[in-house]
């Protein structure tokens, strides 16, 4: 992907050298137009800038501004520090991309190809809905436009156009996508399947959003969700990646130098020549990053014979080693367990515990030890397994899902990883408690059982691949922020064995670690690493917690330069 979108960004740059927003950048660009899109290349060229908009290594950081990853730094929506912002065009209601859109579909039609022209007209049409999705998700209702804005055009100072008209132009331009793109498989270009996929996916988004927030019209939205992963998944197109068995195929998924298309549907590609990030490092650095994983999604993991890991007795004074054993197979391919092994070694790991603010590392996308400091691993933008829990929640949101339902989708993401599947009726006849005293909005209808599941299967399968903060809008959870994220569990200070071999790895001490055995890798001192109760409990890396407005936070706010430019544009409540 990076190579194909270099070429037409020089091409913007000569076309557009200026530090206007592009809504309202003067019609030089038109005379060029007349000499650019004349062939299907020209096209291709063109839309290949768009590939800019979608993320990179920031699909696998967001979860770090959520409660799924414990950073050494809380972002501010998680303190619920977010300020207005002041200069025009920041804090995300930035246009310019949109205005690229728009001219591009304004002047590819003269093109003499017609496949061409569905192709890239599709793929044009496909990165405008991305671009409304992202909008309508941060900001709410905002103006639609379909056309490129020039300066005194009035439209320029139009008020928000309705949610209802801004998403249904946003299905409408994702459903040209679906039907003309082709569905030839392509590990770095948009395709059918892609399209399909996204469709889906802003559609559950966008039915959710509206039944727990109390927005007419959630049904409909579903039912496009249902229908748009059912065609992916009939298409059979893409199946579950298993290399390396029900023990490693989940982790090798996404440590994977160079996709593929298993079940990898798009991907940013990256190398050490060309193109690099920096996620080992965040994973790895106890002064950057430190992600630690929070206890109440570890203790989210059932038991290895599919019970709920909360109902044992006792669960959550279980020292590490215990809590390890007999779990969901995903768990010790997302968090370091005993005997953790890095990628592409052959030894046990030491216990190291400085890099992680909850000792719960995350390892799942951790590559090899040489790309620590500079990683080139390929980034996974949309796969499989999403449309499969789309599906399996859409359905049960509009209380139609059926076993069979299940076992066409979200079990199979249980067969991966040897899991018992899960029973509609047992989960139905028995809510998990402990899930739902994270969503206390949820549906309380007869399938209020199955939807929990489905969330903790969803949080689970998905960590750390920028759902999370979305999810908990959607589905108006934003007080689970607010919930404590702590760590791993000590029962006393001294010294504590991970791995089971009576060797000691971790010495937790206050005051002088004088005492500690030769054989530990980690010394916590709990004056500095806080313990909720003094010398035990569970490390407290974030004792301020978390802060969630609901009147307020579930949208961000609209910098003041804006406002004060378009008198009939109205901010967000309460910011």
């Amino acid at each position: 992907m990076k190579t194909s979108y270099l070429g037409f960004g020089v091409i913007l740059l000569l076309l557009f050298s200026c530090n206007e927003d592009y809504l309202e950048r003067s019609p030089k660009d038109q005379v060029d137009a007349e000499y650019f899109f004349n062939t299907a290349k020209d096209l291709e060229v063109a839309t290949n800038d768009f590939y800019t908009m979608l993320p990179g290594s920031t699909n696998y950081t967001d979860d770090s501004a959520s409660d799924n990853i414990v950073p050494l730094i809380a972002s501010t929506r998680v303190r619920g520090a977010r300020i207005v912002p002041t200069n025009r065009g920041s804090g995300g209601w930035s246009w310019g991309r949109l205005r690229d859109i728009n001219f591009f579909l304004e002047n590819y039609q003269k093109v003499d190809d017609e496949e061409a022209k569905k192709t890239y007209g599709g793929i044009a049409r496909f990165f405008r809905a991305y671009f409304y999705f992202e909008k309508v998700k941060n900001f709410g209702d905002v103006p639609w436009y379909n056309k490129v804005l020039e300066a005194g055009d009035q439209d320029l100072y139009k008020p928000r156009d309705s949610r209802q008209l801004v998403m249904d132009s946003v299905m409408a331009d994702i459903n040209y996508a679906v039907n003309n793109i082709p569905k030839d498989k392509e590990l770095n270009r948009i395709t059918k399947y892609t399209a399909l996929l996204l469709k889906a996916r802003i559609a559950l988004n966008e039915g959710t959003f509206r039944k727990y927030h109390g927005i007419a019209g959630y049904e409909s939205f579903l039912n496009q969700a249902v229908l748009a992963s059912e065609e992916l998944i009939n298409s059979q197109a893409y199946t579950l990646f298993t290399q390396g068995g029900p023990n490693s195929a989940y982790r090798n998924l996404f440590s994977k130098d160079n996709q593929d298309k298993t079940e990898t549907i798009l991907a940013r590609d990256y190398s050490r020549e060309l193109e690099i990030h920096n996620l080992g490092y965040l994973m790895t650095s106890p002064t950057q990053g430190a992600w630690g994983i929070p206890k109440d999604m570890i203790n989210s993991y059932l038991n290895k014979d599919g019970t709920r890991f909360t109902d044992l007795p006792n669960y959550d004074t279980k020292e590490f080693y215990e809590e390890m054993q007999n779990r969901d197979p995903r768990l010790t391919q997302t968090t370091a367990g005993p005997n953790f092994t890095i990628n592409g070694e052959s030894s046990p790991a030491p216990v190291i515990l400085a890099g992680t603010t909850t000792g719960y590392r995350v390892i799942k996308a951790l590559p090899s030890r040489d790309q620590w400091s500079a990683s080139f691993f390929d980034i996974i933008l949309f796969r499989y397994a999403e449309a499969l829990l789309i599906y399996a929640e859409a359905k049960a949101e509009l209380g139609t899902i059926t076993q069979e339902d299940l076992n066409t989708s979200i079990n199979l993401l249980r067969d991966r990883v040897s899991m018992p599947r899960i029973n509609l009726a047992v989960a139905n006849a028995n809510p998990d408690p402990y899930i739902e005293n994270m969503y206390p909005n949820i549906d309380q209808s007869s399938n209020k059982g199955i939807i929990l599941e489905i969330r903790r299967e969803r949080r689970i399968e998905l960590f750390n691949e920028g759902f999370r903060w979305d999810d908990l809008m959607r589905w108006k959870a934003g007080n689970k922020i607010e919930q404590p994220m702590v760590g791993i569990y000590f029962s006393r200070l001294g010294s504590h064995d991970f791995n089971n071999d009576s060797i000691p790895d971790v010495f937790l001490y206050s005051g002088s670690a004088s005492g500690a055995p030769g054989s530990v890798s980690t010394l916590i001192n709990v004056d500095q690493r806080t313990l909720t109760n003094g010398n035990s409990g569970n490390l407290n890396p974030f004792s301020n917690g978390g802060s969630f407005d609901e009147s307020k936070d579930y949208y961000y706010p609209l910098p003041l330069e804006d406002l004060a430019l378009n008198n009939n544009l109205v901010q967000n409540p309460n910011w």
